[in-house]
Order: structure tokens, then sequence, then C-alpha cells
């Protein structure tokens, strides 16, 4: 008899774990699916938004630029103003080799900008240059409406995460008889810092021997965050188009170094700070 009742009282027990053994998982699902469709979630996870641009020392970011640059034939002063040519009118994309300068309409994070960032940052890098005494203070802030800015990405085609995102600045000089009196004529400004790798610039300087190139290229490499810089040894006079110059080597990367030259055209007044060509 006692048999018999246990065994009752079994039958329900057995019965209730048949039902969740066959209906259950389908019930647990369609529960969880109601959690999870129909709704936006949401999680932070770690990722690289910037793709293969790995980061770089001053000194390699320099070198990179200085040779992606050699590989341009672009005028490099406003004292051969008949030969100028607008930057935004060659077509980089079909560049090969082992460096090139390729347009990019996208800053790091892959969103689209406009030129109204370049000249931004632009105006940011003369003021620092300005306090620090490389830039004149009479030189003019950039107006949006005077300039062209277009954004590059100088580019180690061999190691492509080795790559540089920067600004070409120009004034416009496409109207006849342009004032470029304390002007920035043009400039390469780091896309990511702000910082000036490069410029030209008429000023109110009128003699060579009031520019003092070994303070600036001082002050202008721990700006840039770079090494000690080395005056170059057998400078070719001829390798200027002007004979006020003095050159300054920098180390890159495997070896390779990067030349950097302050000059002045007398005459015009106008001062540049460049890196190799």
């Amino acid at each position: 008899m006692r048999r018999k009742r246990i065994s009752l009282l079994l039958l329900p027990l057995a019965a209730v774990i048949v039902f969740f053994a066959v209906w259950g998982p389908e019930t647990l699902a369609e529960y969880r699916d109601k959690d999870v469709l129909d709704k936006i979630n949401t999680k932070e996870v770690e990722t690289d938004t910037e793709g293969y641009r790995y980061s770089l020392s001053g000194n390699e970011k320099l070198f990179i630029l200085s040779k992606c640059l050699n590989n341009q034939i672009l005028p490099e002063s406003e004292q051969n103003a008949m030969t100028r040519m607008d930057s935004g009118n060659l077509d980089y994309q079909e560049l090969t080799g082992t460096y090139a300068m390729v347009i990019n309409r996208k800053d790091s994070a892959g969103q689209e900008v406009s030129s109204k960032k370049g000249i931004e940052l632009c105006n940011q890098g003369v003021e620092e240059l300005k306090e620090l005494g490389v830039l004149p203070e009479s030189i003019k802030t950039l107006a949006e409406r005077s300039y062209s800015a277009v954004q590059y990405s100088a580019i180690d085609v061999p190691e492509p995460r080795n790559n540089v995102l920067v600004w070409k600045i120009s004034l416009n000089t496409g109207k006849q008889n342009a004032n470029r009196e304390n002007r920035l004529l043009d400039a390469y400004v780091d896309a990511d810092t702000g910082k000036i790798y490069e410029f030209y610039a008429r000023t109110d300087i009128t003699n060579w021997e009031d520019v003092d190139a070994d303070s600036m290229i001082q002050i202008w490499a721990e700006y840039m965050g770079l090494g000690e810089p080395e005056e170059c040894a057998d400078v070719n006079p001829l390798s200027e188009t002007t004979p006020y110059f003095k050159k300054y080597v920098f180390g890159g990367m495997e070896d390779g170094n990067t030349i950097v030259t302050i000059g002045f055209y007398e005459g015009i007044n106008e001062l540049f700070l460049k890196i190799s060509r």
C-alpha cells in the first residue's frame, strides 16, 4: 500500500519533468528573444578607429613627410610666382613608389572634415610660432576666404601603417596683385596636433643678418618634439635659389635623416623653413 502511495506521488513530478524537458527550452528561448529582438542594445568595446595609423615619434613623422614631399614637383616659394601651381588640382591617387602623398578627406577617426578645420589648425600653429619667436609678430591671422586647405596622408607605401595626416595650406594667389605682405604663403600642418612642419611667409624682416637661424631651429625642434639638430657639413651653395640659408640634420628612420632648411629671400622679405627638397 505504501509503495502504491509513493508511486502515485511520483507521477505528477514525472509529468512536470517531462513538461519542462519538452517545452522548457522553447519557452526560455522565447523569453530571451523578447529581451533582444526589436531593441537597440549597446556595448562598449575597445577598437582601433584609426585603422593602420600607428603612433610615430616626431622624428619619424618628419622623415616620412619629407620623403613624400620629395616625390612631388611643386614650386617651393613665391619668389617664382609665375611657375606656381595649385596643389588642389593635382591628382596624387595614381602615385606609386616607396612614399606617396594621397588626398584624404577624412580625419584620423574616419569622419569627413572641411577645409575650415585646416585653417583653424594652421592659425593655432601660427600663433604658437609667433609666441616662440619663430615667426614675426607681424604675420597676419589666416582668413578662411583667402586660403585653400587640402588634407593629405603622407604614406610609407611598403609599410602603410607608417603615415602622417597633414593639411597643405596655401594663400590663394589667383587674383592679380594679391597682397602677400606679412602673410603666410604656404604651410604643412599636422592634422592631429596643429604643429607646423614647414612654412613660407612674407615678413617685415629685411636682412638675413636679422634671422638667428641657430636659435630658430632649436626652438622649432623643441616645439615639434624632435631630437637635437646638427648643422649640415659640406653644403652645396647652389642647392638653394637664395644665398641666404642654413641646413640642419635630424635623425629619421632606419638610419635615414631629414634635412631641414631655414632660408630667406631678400628683396621680397620671404622667410622659410622647409624639410628636405
